[in-house]
């Protein structure tokens, strides 16, 4: 048991050392809820990666010169967030961090790897299909047309994040299957001299399905977040639709709402 523990303290040291925490003694903020803000802003910019042990509650408390129930609630304010977990023996340790996200028009594959997490991609499907009724009304084709189906799992730290389902116009550009699993999709558009201009977009929410769950590694029924969203080019013409499905638990939209004049 003594050398598991000083196998945890030997892991966490080098993540908790490279930080600096700065706690205001005099705030009226309590000091549970700023380190639990400091430790949660760590995780969200990959300062405490997936698999960073933190120790245990004496040695934090010993480390940060602050008390052990002190330590305790920051640490569970983490745990019912999903960002650490406790482990017997061994310590409090990082989960992952939940994918914020802004609402714009942008790449969930860019927006990952600008927030330091790591963005991998596979690709499920990557084919010409006849357009559904409701591909065709968005991309503005008839009924039958040929369009390109992706299908891709989006990962971060090895984690999956989103099942992503795109329809693009035939003949539209070279989607390889490799360079896709490097790389976004937004990004190849550009590539390929298209601009990006606007989007329709809408949100909800509903339970996974069997296949889904399996997939995004959630349980069945679990929560997930819906999004649809048809992408126009600098001309007006609709260059891609797409319906994904996010975790839940590790991914939120983030944006501002602004008071209208």
């Amino acid at each position: 048991m003594a050398k598991t523990r000083d196998t945890a303290r030997a892991a966490s040291a080098p993540a908790l050392d490279s930080l600096d925490f700065a706690l205001d003694r005099g705030s009226p903020v309590p000091l549970y809820y700023q380190l639990a803000r400091q430790l949660e802003a760590a995780i969200e910019h990959g300062a405490l990666a997936p698999g960073n042990l933190l120790g245990n509650e004496i040695d934090l408390s010993v480390r940060l010169g602050l008390s052990r129930p002190t330590v305790r609630q920051a640490i569970q304010t983490l745990v019912e967030k999903g960002l650490l977990v406790r482990r017997r023996g061994v310590g409090t340790q990082v989960v992952h961090s939940q994918v914020k996200r802004p609402l714009e028009l942008s790449s969930l594959y860019d927006d990952l790897e600008a927030a330091g997490q790591g963005p991998q991609t596979r690709v499920v499907r990557n084919e010409p299909v006849p357009a559904p009724t409701d591909v065709a009304a968005a991309l503005a084709v008839a009924e039958g047309t040929e369009v390109v189906l992706l299908e891709r799992l989006r990962l971060t730290h090895g984690q999956p994040v989103a099942l992503l389902c795109n329809y693009l116009p035939a003949h539209l550009l070279d989607l390889d299957s490799t360079r896709l699993e490097s790389t976004g999709l937004y990004r190849l558009l550009r590539t390929a001299g298209i601009t990006l201009h606007s989007a329709h977009q809408s949100i909800g929410a509903r339970s996974a399905t069997p296949e889904e769950a399996t997939r995004l590694d959630e349980h069945e029924g679990a929560a997930v977040l819906t999004m649809q969203r048809t992408a126009y080019d600098d001309t007006g013409r609709p260059v891609e639709y797409g319906t994904h499905i996010y975790r839940a638990s590790r991914y939120a939209f983030d944006f501002q709402l602004l008071v209208r004049p």
